[in-house]
């Protein structure tokens, strides 16, 4: 079988995820990535740039052409229709329309056109989760109402949500990990570093750093005992609250910005509480990586936490329960949660599924 995977804005979760499925999935594969900057001429224009560059490429036949949701995939078949003959997968790791829109940005109708039209010419859409895949259909029902047109879509839109198929991003099995990483009994309260708290997300307004830095803040200043490290991809402009945050909690910090990835993991693999703050998630694969290494992940009560993570790893959404929360799991030892069970999101529990949706004996 031979397969093309097409990544149009290959972020670090992109590349991991067609890495891993080009590893797990049998096939002869080709794969086209740009990298990820410029993101909105890069989600509108990424069909010209391939036909430019990979002409002779684009021009072989295929049996199986895999995309990720940012690939023009309607307007890169109208330019190739040999490509059409294929089957045709997207895979939506996130979707702009529940992106949340701010003074710092405000979402692209560019790149929801993209995604919705790349969903309605695939054979099959595949989303990372449930809650991907009901704010996409529901956001675009809200978005074509805006339309001068009264379109009848509602039906189309339903039949996409019922035939949709749910596969997450696996992480690798913790057999592939170093194993003074490993944690050496699930199911006990974490003894690694029980009073280091992470972040390790990206340092964007989205991830919501405000409410994270301002529980700390409330427990520094009641003098609850902690570590912290914050970590996770930096850019040239971040919000001014970390700088801030530096400042304040510096008697805490012992590490700060991007890690080397060894670095990196040895902190994770020491850590206690892992907590996310975040508005826009549909996976969290920063979150599971911490969660696989023993760290007890403290999530806000939404978006695609309910479906991932039991009651007892949740707070409610606001900064006075992620506060009070920390501050029982940092000063009662008893309280804490026992380690998550992360085996259900790794490799092995998902590869057979990925084969029957992607392999040569995959059905229609």
């Amino acid at each position: 079988m031979r397969a093309l995977l097409l990544s149009a804005y290959s972020a670090v979760s992109h590349q991991f995820w067609a890495e891993q499925v080009m590893a797990h999935v049998e096939a002869d594969w080709t794969t086209l990535t740009l990298p990820p900057r410029h993101f909105s001429w890069r989600v509108r224009s990424n069909p010209l740039t391939w036909a430019l560059k990979e002409h002779a490429t684009l021009s072989q036949p295929y049996d199986l052409l895999l995309a990720t949701s940012m690939v023009d995939l309607a307007t890169l078949i109208g330019l190739y229709p040999g490509l059409g003959s294929a089957r045709k997968v997207v895979y939506f790791h996130e979707n702009q329309f529940a992106y949340p829109e701010s003074a710092q940005q405000v979402s692209s109708v560019d790149a929801k056109m993209v995604s919705l039209y790349s969903a309605l010419a695939a054979d099959k859409v595949v989303f990372n989760s449930a809650y991907n895949r009901d704010s996409f259909v529901d956001g675009v029902r809200a978005f074509l109402k805006k339309m001068p047109e009264n379109l009848p879509a509602a039906a189309r839109l339903e039949r996409l949500r019922n035939n949709a198929h749910i596969l997450p991003v696996p992480i690798l099995p913790a057999t592939v990990l170093p194993t003074f990483f490993i944690p050496l009994s699930c199911g006990l309260p974490s003894s690694n570093r029980p009073a280091r708290v992470i972040w390790n997300h990206r340092w964007e307004y989205d991830k919501n750093p405000e409410d994270f830095f301002t529980a700390l803040y409330t427990l520094s200043a009641e003098g609850v005992p902690f570590e912290l490290a914050v970590m996770g991809q930096q850019f040239r402009q971040s919000p001014e609250v970390f700088e801030q945050a530096r400042e304040r909690l510096d008697a805490h910090i012992i590490a700060w910005g991007p890690q080397p990835d060894s670095d990196y993991k040895a902190l994770l693999g020491e850590g206690g509480i892992v907590v996310s703050t975040t508005w826009h998630e549909f996976q969290g694969l920063a979150i599971m990586e911490a969660a696989q290494r023993g760290v007890l992940p403290l999530v806000p009560d939404r978006l695609c936490f309910p479906e991932l993570y039991p009651p007892e790893y949740r707070y409610d959404g606001s900064v006075e329960d992620l506060q009070r929360r920390l501050k029982t799991w940092l000063t009662n030892p008893t309280a804490r949660p026992p380690l998550l069970s992360t085996g259900g999101w790794e490799w092995p529990q998902w590869q057979a599924a990925y084969q029957r949706l992607l392999g040569p004996l995959s059905q229609p």
